[in-house]
């Protein structure tokens, strides 16, 4: 009679190893199912600037592995003591690596430049804050510079026709401040991030007033 009086004890055991199986994987489920709030951008901030509040928004995903995300209850940090280290894009999930503190805003080896142009020495629909431009010396000082011995970044004919001289193309468009409301028409103040090695050549073309900006794909765009 004891076998038989052990059957329902063993019945009930298998029944409840189902039913901590069953709980143990619903569990596991639910965990990897779990989703944190983090930072997303909304529009475009360009590197050195403040990340403001209404350039952020709330976005649930699954939690961090290693990647560095901003959590969203760190947003009061982030817009008060960093600045966008890169030109943040909407749509991008902010990580440590895309911010700096705002008293590094520059990283070593950058500058910033200010820029006075007037109508034709910028594309004529407009460049925005964010964009990759190359800069030229324009006029008889390009050809004069050509003619002294520069040959990076030159164009055109011998003679005295009027030439350019490349002085970067991977400036970083900061700032564009005008007066008027048509970016064609008038003086626009331009802020670039240029490498301190081109930061003299373009302040002193721009002193002069013989300096333009060329939109161009960004480094590693096609």
């Amino acid at each position: 009679m004891a076998p038989r009086e052990r059957k329902p004890a063993l019945a009930a055991l298998a029944v409840l190893l189902i039913l901590l199986g069953a709980l143990g994987a619903t569990v596991m489920v639910m965990r990897a199912g779990d989703k944190v709030s983090y930072v997303e951008i909304t529009q475009p901030v360009a590197a050195g600037d403040q990340i403001p509040q209404s350039a952020i928004r709330e976005v649930m995903l699954s939690e961090n592995t290693g990647l560095g995300l901003i959590r969203w209850e760190q947003r009061g940090d982030l817009v008060k003591n960093y600045r966008a280290a890169v030109t943040l894009v909407p749509d991008s999930v902010l990580s440590d690596q895309m911010i700096t503190k705002k008293d590094n805003v520059l990283t070593a080896g950058k500058s910033l430049v200010g820029l006075s142009l007037k109508d034709g020495q910028f594309p004529k629909g407009g460049i925005s804050v964010g964009d990759t431009v190359a800069a030229y010396v324009v006029g008889n000082d390009a050809a004069k510079s050509q003619n002294s011995g520069a040959t990076s970044g030159t164009s055109g004919d011998t003679g005295n026709a009027p030439r350019s001289t490349l002085i970067s193309n991977r400036l970083i468009v900061k700032s564009i401040g005008t007066d008027n409301s048509d970016l064609g028409t008038g003086d626009t103040n331009v802020t670039v991030i240029a490498d301190t090695a081109d930061a003299g050549p373009l302040t002193i073309a721009a002193s002069a007033n013989n300096v333009a900006l060329v939109r161009v794909p960004p480094a590693g765009g096609n």
